[in-house]
C-alpha cells in the first residue's frame, strides 16, 4: 500500500479523516473524539449531501464552517412518518412514555427508529422522522488527512478503517471460522434452525 500517492484535495473516491463538530439549535449534538477523526469515502453518499457536496477541494488542514439546509441534511419533517399504533401492539408490562426511543421492523424487516410523541387510551403517536428532521445543520469540520481508497473500499462503496492490522483481521476470520466449522453445534443446532 506504500505505493499509493497521497491526494492533495478531497475529490471523489478518496477518503477522507476529518475532525468535525455539528451545532443544531446552539447546542453541540456531535463531534469526533480528538483522536478519532470521522473517516468516509467521498464521493458515495457516507455522508449527508450537504456537508459532503462543501468538502471537494478541500486540503489537509483546511478548516470550513458549513450549514446545511434540512433538504440537503436529514428531510423535512414528514407529517406521514408519523403514525397512530394500537395501544394493543404493545407488550402490557411496557412502560409507554413520551420522549422513548424504539426501534420498529417493518414488513419488510428494514430497522426504524421512532419516538413516542403522545399516548391515549387507545392509541400511541409515533414520530418516524429522524431527529435531525427539518433541522439546520452547523458543521465545523478541519481536514486531518486524505489517501487513496483501496480496491475493496472503491467495491463495497465505504471505508475499512486503516486501524484493523493484520492481526486484527486474522483474528476476525478466525471467529468467524470458529462460527462455520464448530461441528458440535452443527450437530447441536440442526433442529433448531433460527
Amino acid at each position: 500500500m506504500n505505493d499509493f500517492h497521497k491526494p492533495s484535495a478531497v475529490a471523489d473516491d478518496v477518503v477522507v479523516s476529518i475532525d468535525y463538530s455539528l451545532t443544531v439549535d446552539g447546542e453541540i449534538i456531535d463531534a469526533s473524539e480528538e483522536n478519532d477523526p470521522l473517516e468516509f469515502l467521498q464521493g458515495r453518499q457516507n455522508i449527508i449531501p450537504g456537508l459532503e457536496n462543501q468538502m471537494y477541494g478541500m486540503k489537509v488542514g483546511e478548516s470550513k464552517e458549513v450549514i446545511v439546509t434540512p433538504e440537503d441534511g436529514y428531510g423535512n419533517v414528514d407529517p406521514n412518518a408519523i403514525i397512530d399504533v394500537p395501544r394493543s401492539e404493545f407488550p402490557k408490562d411496557f412502560e409507554i412514555k413520551p420522549g422513548l426511543e424504539l426501534q420498529l421492523q417493518s414488513q419488510e424487516e428494514e430497522l426504524l427508529n421512532a419516538v413516542i410523541v403522545s399516548i391515549s387510551k387507545e392509541k400511541v403517536r409515533l414520530d418516524l422522522n429522524h431527529p435531525l428532521a427539518g433541522k439546520e445543520l452547523l458543521f465545523r469540520v478541519t481536514v486531518v488527512d486524505l489517501r487513496d481508497a483501496t480496491e475493496e473500499e472503491l467495491a463495497h462503496g465505504h471505508t475499512h478503517g486503516d486501524d484493523m492490522d493484520e492481526e486484527e483481521l486474522q483474528d476476525e476470520d478466525d471467529l468467524f471460522e470458529d462460527d462455520e466449522l464448530d461441528e458440535n453445534a452443527e450437530e447441536d443446532g440442526e433442529n433448531n434452525h433460527h
